[in-house]
């Protein structure tokens, strides 16, 4: 597991929220979020060596419920614990399983080792 995977699932834990990475497994309940990295960059650069690497990953929170409390909880979270984040976006209501599907597109810079 990437590191972003374990800090965001850190930072969530009082939320008591199920949290997966990629794909749900078992039967979803009325709540979770899934996981998903999407990149790993560095930005920065000494001596012809990477000193940073910024990991991204997008958060999606399903919800048979409303949403928007649970989000605006989520991203203080995620603020408090030193991400950045990058988008907000509801996606979708999905009408066959009955789940709001709202994402957070977060960052983390991480120092490397030298």
């Amino acid at each position: 597991m990437s590191i972003i995977l374990s800090d965001i699932i850190t930072a969530l834990t009082s939320t008591n929220i199920p949290i997966e990475t990629s794909v749900f497994s078992g039967k979803a309940p009325d709540e979770y979020i899934i996981l998903t990295p999407l990149n790993d960059n560095y930005p920065n650069y000494a001596d012809n060596k990477p000193i940073q690497e910024i990991q991204s990953a997008r958060l999606s929170l399903f919800s048979k419920s409303n949403y928007i409390a649970l989000k605006n909880s989520i991203s203080k979270l995620l603020l408090d614990a030193d991400f950045t984040i990058t988008d907000r976006l509801y996606v979708e209501f999905e009408s066959d399983t009955k789940y709001h599907h709202y994402v957070i597109d977060i960052e983390k810079i991480y120092q490397l080792e030298e």
